[in-house]
């Protein structure tokens, strides 16, 4: 490698489990791991267009991923493949587990959605969160679930995600701007 070449970063494969079972596996860029927070990088990794309705994720998007091992939740800024903001997605999850390459994520079935503007703040999935069973199957869980998605949504509202949706296309692996960095 020449001097001039940065050294490529170096790679995990995120592993998302649903219910016991793996749902997607994925590889991505370590931006960032301090010991508590490990930021990686990845292009979309569904098959072809998924369209919700409020935003589509497509080949050539791009996911700057936030996953803690301290917190019930992964946050996903999504880019299109020209870097314009979509917005971002917020997985309620059991703290995540990195053994050796592996980043592991046990996806508990609620998500918020964050739009780059900040109007829209949508609470999605929690008929899927209920038919779960996690309530009755592990209640502290459970709890520490509904806790991450209110405080979320309640961060996303009075810390202005609109204000921070600036366009950029830097390899920063920040926080986002209405979370708290720590």
């Amino acid at each position: 490698m020449s001097a001039n070449s940065p050294e490529p970063r170096p790679l995990l494969d995120v592993v998302l489990v649903k219910a016991g079972r793996t749902k997607i596996r994925y590889e991505a860029e370590l931006l960032t791991d301090d010991g508590t927070r490990v930021t990686v990088r990845a292009p979309w990794a569904g098959r072809g267009v998924r369209d919700f309705g409020f935003v589509r994720f497509e080949p050539g998007d791009v996911f700057t991923e936030h996953y803690w091992r301290d917190r019930w939740y992964a946050v996903k800024e999504v880019r299109s493949a020209s870097g314009t903001l979509k917005g971002w997605y917020c997985d309620i999850t059991r703290p995540a587990t990195l053994n050796g390459t592996e980043l592991v994520v046990e996806d508990l079935d609620l998500d918020l959605w964050v739009s780059a503007d900040g109007k829209d703040v949508l609470r999605l999935d929690e008929d899927e969160f209920e038919e779960s069973g996690l309530r009755r199957t592990d209640p502290v869980a459970a709890a520490s679930a509904m806790t991450a998605l209110n405080d979320l949504e309640q961060l996303a509202h009075t810390r202005g995600a609109g204000n921070c949706a600036i366009s950029h296309n830097a390899p920063a692996a920040d926080t986002p701007p209405w979370l708290p960095s720590s």
